[in-house]
């Protein structure tokens, strides 16, 4: 079997493990879109007030989305590498031709066909529920991708360094909880202490916020890198990103247990 065909076979048997799951496939789109209903229609934004939700609805449509992009991918690659080792199921696929960047490569497929899904039902309810002025760019499409390859390599790592599924699951809450609200999607730079932006910068989700931002909202002010257009130059910066936390996460999958 070539290359492609076991890609192809290991990503069609994980998109139906997937969707065997009706309690994940719930709690995948469920989770977002409670998020939406209470930041954006139940507490919604005042740009004239003080603190959190002070600028326009379009601003934190990058968070919206970073929602799904990070929680989805760390905890459920996550989850899953944690699985098939306790399962011992690399000491068998080790007996297999597929590599473990093969394997990495067909979860991630099942993860971007999921968190596409999901980001298409949140853009329109982000626009139906908080009247988000946004531009539907080609470019949200690339920045998904690249983020889930990104998040599924962080994932991947968290699986294997971690103990147990519940490990990896707690690892995932802990690391995306503070990269969610302190990556410039829900709380601007301007909100935190100046000591604080360099950390900013050390968050691949930060470069994922920014373009997405540069690339949807008319009225953002995301700064050029280099002189080169915000919405192309972080989109380059992620997928630098992208491509070594795939490898590093391919690297750390366990050969056998």
């Amino acid at each position: 079997m070539s290359r492609m065909g076991r890609v192809e076979a290991e990503t069609s048997a994980g998109w139906r493990s997937f969707i065997r799951r009706r309690t994940a496939v719930f709690f995948t789109f469920f989770f977002p879109v409670i998020l939406i209903v209470i930041f954006g229609a139940l507490i919604r934004t005042d740009p004239t007030g003080e603190g959190l939700f002070t600028e326009p609805a379009a601003y934190y449509v990058p968070g919206y989305l970073a929602v799904v992009v990070l929680f989805t991918p760390l905890s459920r690659m996550g989850s899953e590498v944690a699985r098939h080792r306790d399962g011992s199921r690399f000491e068998k696929l080790a007996t297999t031709p597929l590599t473990r960047g093969e394997w990495l490569l067909a979860q991630t497929v099942v993860n971007a066909a999921i968190i596409g899904l999901a980001s298409l039902l949140i853009l329109g309810l982000v626009v139906l529920l908080t009247g988000a002025e946004i531009t539907f760019s080609p470019l949200l499409i690339p920045y998904v991708l690249v983020g889930v390859v990104c998040f599924c390599g962080v994932g991947a790592m968290l699986g294997s360094y971690t103990d147990s599924q519940d490990g990896a699951v707690a690892a995932s809450n802990a690391i995306g909880l503070p990269l969610l609200f302190l990556s410039e999607t829900f709380i601007s730079l301007s909100q935190l202490p100046s000591w604080f932006e360099p950390l900013v910068n050390l968050s691949p989700l930060t470069y994922f916020a920014r373009g997405v931002r540069a690339a949807t909202y008319s009225g953002a002010e995301t700064p050029t890198v280099a002189g080169i257009d915000p919405a192309f130059a972080n989109l380059g910066i992620l997928a630098i990103l992208a491509v070594l936390a795939f490898a590093l996460g391919a690297r750390s999958i366990p050969r056998t247990d």
